[in-house]
């Protein structure tokens, strides 16, 4: 009876032996996979439906750490002579807690630029921040400054990711001031403001070679 329940018992060993190798193999080559994907190209579609083109671009570095450089470009006046043109680069550092490309991650990043905004209505007052005068004020200027992020990235296939982020920062803008959107007089020139608050909201559709 001992010979068969050590058999049973050997057996049972057995299995989970190879199950054990089964699944290390598995993960071992999902992760080689992973990490033989070294560069994506990416949209941000929340930017895409206010009008605004971008593209990004993220090169691997390490196991764990991807560049990520994204590009914004708005030319347009809308209607109602509303103005929310700038353009935007945005590079960041990410480091990634699992493998590059997939799951969570945690960004650093700068940001400069420069705008030419106006006749947005508006009630917004946020950390320090007035909104408001964009509803009858055009701002056109400069800005620059950094902030941090956190990002989780959805596997869709082969190819083809989901990434969700949202950062907060620091921006430092200079600017002029006109009386409307389409006015050339200046009220004020050579003014800054310090903004405090959300520096990045991306919805990002991910092609990674």
């Amino acid at each position: 009876l001992w010979w068969r329940n050590g058999c049973i018992v050997m057996r049972m060993c057995v299995r989970r032996i190879k199950t054990v190798i089964f699944l290390t193999a598995l993960l071992s080559g999902a992760c080689f996979s992973m990490r033989a994907q070294e560069v994506a190209i990416k949209t941000n579609v929340l930017y895409d439906i206010a009008t605004t083109v971008n593209a990004g671009v993220e090169f691997g570095l390490a196991p764990k750490w991807t560049l990520d450089i994204s590009g914004n470009y708005n030319g347009w006046t809308l209607s109602g002579g509303r103005k929310w043109k700038h353009w935007l680069v945005q590079p960041e550092a990410r480091w990634w807690v699992c493998d590059k490309f997939a799951g969570h991650f945690l960004g650093v990043h700068a940001h400069g630029g420069q705008c030419n905004v106006g006749n947005l209505k508006n009630n917004i007052r946020f950390l320090g921040t007035d909104f408001s005068k964009l509803s009858d004020r055009r701002y056109q200027g400069w800005f620059a400054g950094a902030g941090v992020a956190y990002g989780y990235s959805w596997i869709l296939g082969r190819h083809w990711n989901l990434e969700a982020e949202i950062g907060a920062g620091w921006i430092y803008t200079r600017y002029d001031v006109f009386p409307c959107a389409a006015c050339g007089t200046r009220l004020a020139s050579g003014l800054s403001h310090n903004y405090f608050g959300p520096t990045k909201a991306a919805v990002n559709l991910v092609f990674v070679f």
